[in-house]
């Protein structure tokens, strides 16, 4: 179960990520709205991480929980917010899936 919970946690990553995009080029009670989304997905993804962490070791969770993040952002940016989908970036988020699945099938939970 804490595992779901971790993975979760790393989609609210993705949902503040995307707020804080959302507010790019923004003023006024727009920009504000979409400042409060990106604070409430980043206070619900530290505390489910928190949560997460009572029986999965830190040393795993964080790394899965930030590589969540950190896939999920760049594939945003990439069908999102229209960014650059070149090999490199597509290499490095591909290692740094791998690298999530090792940690997830060495870990000792």
């Amino acid at each position: 179960m804490n595992w779901l919970i971790l993975i979760v946690a790393g989609l609210c990553e993705v949902g503040f990520a995307f707020c804080l995009g959302k507010t790019k080029g923004l003023a006024g009670l727009p920009y504000w709205e979409w400042l409060a989304g990106f604070a409430f997905f980043y206070v619900l993804s530290a505390v489910l991480l928190a949560k997460a962490t009572q029986s999965i070791p830190i040393g795993t969770a964080y790394p899965v929980w930030t590589g969540i993040g950190a896939v999920g952002s760049v594939l945003l940016g990439i069908f999102v917010f229209h960014e650059p989908a070149t090999f490199w970036r597509l290499f490095f988020i591909t290692t740094l899936i791998a690298s999530i699945i090792g940690l997830k099938i060495l870990s000792p939970e």
